[in-house]
């Protein structure tokens, strides 16, 4: 996979100082994407209506325990759900290019503020509502409202349903898997941990 490394080399350049791709870190990749993806298939239309709640979205924030892999994992599983649920609507595309770059830029900022790991997923969900939300009534019009226009309603439902996913589920997850027995259970079979617990 020569294109999968180099995009691996340039992300860690950017963000750990440019350590060698390991095949560890391309299957821990393979591993995100096909959980990230599959989550998302298997969930269906409520995954990526105006109105919903994209419960893989919990996996965005475990970029603070395992970097990269995460980062590339849940941006390439959102171009495979999205390009699934979306490419036959109309607009469609813009689900295909917008969502992952939502997802990419929401994990990388997770990472890079894994020492205030609670505040980076408050951070991603934020990111992932205004980008997501932006378009998405284009391509599922959300119920009428005399109050809000269609694209502040799906603003504020995307970034609450986001809140929940990523700052409460994906939060979660981040406090159970950083205990010291699961890390030590983690490092011992090879994988890189960014976070433990005594790091906060």
């Amino acid at each position: 996979m020569p294109g999968a490394s180099n995009l691996f080399r340039l992300i860690e350049s950017q963000f750990n100082g440019g350590e060698i791709v390991e095949s560890k870190d391309l299957a821990l990749t393979a591993l995100f994407i096909t959980l990230y993806s599959t989550l998302v298939i298997v969930q269906g239309i409520s995954a990526a209506a105006s109105i919903q709640i994209r419960f893989a979205d919990a996996l965005i924030p475990l970029s603070a325990l395992f970097g990269a892999p995460v980062i590339l994992g849940v941006t390439v599983g959102c171009v495979i759900s999205n390009i699934y649920l979306s490419a036959s609507v109309p607009y469609g595309f813009i689900d295909v290019i917008f969502g992952p770059i939502a997802n990419m830029v929401a994990s990388a900022l997770i990472f890079k503020m894994r020492r205030k790991p609670l505040i980076g997923c408050f951070l991603g969900a934020l990111i992932v509502g205004l980008i997501v939300g932006s378009y998405v009534w284009l391509l599922f019009p959300p119920v009428e409202s005399a109050i809000l226009p269609p694209w502040l309603l799906s603003i504020l439902v995307i970034t609450m349903s986001s809140l929940f996913a990523i700052g409460g589920l994906g939060y979660s997850l981040i406090k159970a898997l950083r205990k010291p027995n699961i890390a030590r259970f983690l490092k011992a079979h090879g994988l890189k941990i960014y976070l433990e617990e005594a790091d906060e």
